[in-house]
């Protein structure tokens, strides 16, 4: 090792101390590394090791006249890939990013010198540069760039996104092995398909390796997006809550009620002790849903990008769809709830007895009885009806309902009641697609607020699906697991109404 190696090596530990221990250089420190600089740079072409590399220059033509044209280009060749090694290698270690040297030629004096260039230039905010990893940089433009080119739009794509969304997932994984120093590009750009995708297999299953993370951020950044965009309807009504466990749990949230009314006071009288009655609100549980989907070796050696957003976006809009199907599938089997007894049912003053389609007569009947209402303790509720839940097929006809003004049809142009009556009209085909042939009903639903309904937990309040690479034996290709942990459950019945509906042609 000569006198330049010793010093490049000296100020590499320097940098590395205070990068490990997140910090900048002490005065010490940038002392002694600014003095190994002029050293380095006095040095010249006429320091140690000068007589190595004149023995090498010894000979115009350094032995190529004794060799082939075929000889010479492979020498050329290797030189080249050595010459990419070398420079990826050195920047790799000062986190650098080394594309532009890569691409314009230089060598590895000329890195080794804009290498401690920059060190030096930005010795000051080492302690806070060191934060902004590259390769976590580079794993960004990458997803981005990946998303992008699969046709899923990103607000603000991480910069060099759009620079790199004309890459195929083959040249990304040459790029990422390349990083990792897995071999140069050159030579990874002539692997067989194979050999790539055995090679990548075997990455596959490190959690430090830069091209599955990227798989896994496209898939899981698609999936939030896409999962946010399905238009389901029970988030528009329904309660939403948090469970920490799996365990069948007490809601431990009391109702309250039934306490007595305030009495009078005469002059120096006494206050007379009460105690209100508590009851406990219904049990709530999580269950776990999921499935399991692969990218196959086919579809990644045609390049088959579209898989890492279509794919799982399918499933994530398939997970928010079947918690929309199984709040509807609630509503209209109408199963017995936590008192034994149908969700509506004529004790629980919720269920009108002739079913019609939504009227203006029939909508104002509905609301009255959900009016009416008593709580536990027979005292009143105050009611707020907030959202009608309709089948397709009564859009228009609520349009006309809820904003005129006079009755539809009378001669006397009476008022309408019911004109910009504050309700809200969840419209849905679950309820259409249940019903098939037979009556659709329609139910009536309160702010969330005056009385509850039906709540959505989720496990710690995740309401998107988490994806996790797996290893599924059998499969010839690239696994994940998709799950989603949710419960549904029935608060209370007082909050909800229902019109059997009649058949929709």
């Amino acid at each position: 090792m000569n006198r330049k190696d010793q010093i490049m090596q000296r100020q590499q530990e320097i940098v590395n101390a205070a990068k490990t221990e997140r910090r900048s250089l002490t005065a010490e420190e940038q002392a002694e590394f600014d003095r190994l600089q002029r050293e380095f740079e006095t040095l010249g072409d006429g320091g140690e090791g000068q007589g190595e590399r004149s023995a090498e220059n010894t000979g115009a033509d350094n032995g190529t006249s004794r060799l082939t044209p075929g000889q010479v280009a492979q020498r050329a060749i290797e030189e080249e890939r050595q010459r990419v090694a070398d420079v990826t290698s050195l920047c790799r270690s000062f986190g650098v990013e080394f594309d532009e040297y890569v691409r314009t030629g230089k060598n590895i004096e000329d890195v080794r010198t804009a290498v401690l260039d920059q060190l030096q230039r930005n010795h000051t905010p080492i302690g806070m540069r060191v934060t902004a990893d590259e390769g976590d940089k580079f794993r960004e433009r990458a997803t981005d760039a990946l998303m992008m080119r699969s046709g899923v739009a990103v607000a603000k794509p991480a910069d060099g996104a759009t620079q790199m969304r004309g890459m195929s997932l083959r040249d990304l994984a040459v790029k990422c092995l390349a990083r990792e120093g897995q071999g140069d590009a050159m030579t990874l750009m002539e692997m067989d398909p194979t050999d790539m995708y055995n090679t990548l297999c075997r990455q596959f299953y490190n959690p430090t390796s830069a091209f599955p993370a990227i798989m896994d951020s496209t898939i899981k950044k698609s999936i939030v997006q896409l999962y946010n965009q399905v238009p389901t309807t029970f988030q528009a009504w329904t309660g939403k809550g948090s469970l920490k466990d799996f365990k069948e749990t007490k809601d431990h949230e009391y109702v309250i009620g039934g306490t007595g009314d305030f009495l009078k006071v005469p002059e120096n009288g006494e206050l007379k002790a009460d105690k209100p009655n508590t009851e406990m609100m219904p049990s709530r549980k999580l269950d776990t849903y999921g499935r399991q989907f692969s990218m196959s070796r086919q579809a990644f050696i045609n390049d088959d990008i579209s898989f890492l957003t279509e794919v799982p976006g399918l499933y994530a809009t398939r997970a928010k769809k079947t918690i929309d199907k199984q709040v509807y599938s609630l509503m209209y089997n109408n199963a017995k709830v936590f008192d034994g007894t149908p969700l509506f049912h004529a004790s629980h003053k919720n269920l009108l007895t002739e079913g019609s389609k939504p009227t203006q007569a029939a909508i104002q009947k509905i609301i009255l009885q959900m009016q009416k209402q008593v709580d536990q303790f027979g005292e009143a509720i105050y009611i707020t009806p907030q959202h009608i839940i309709v089948p397709v097929g009564y859009e228009f006809d609520l349009a006309v309902i809820l904003h005129s003004a006079q009755v539809t049809g009378s001669a006397n142009n009476d008022v309408n009641p019911l004109f910009n009556y504050p309700l809200n009209v969840v419209q849905t085909p679950v309820l259409n697609a249940l019903a098939g042939t037979n009556a659709a009903p329609w139910f009536m639903v309160a702010n969330q607020m005056s009385a509850k309904s039906v709540q959505v937990d989720y496990l710690n309040g995740q309401e998107t699906p988490t994806v996790r690479r797996m290893e599924a034996p059998g499969v010839l290709g690239f696994t994940w697991d998709i799950y989603l942990d949710w419960g549904i459950s029935v608060r209370d019945f007082r909050g909800m109404a229902k019109n059997p509906g009649e058949v929709i042609a």
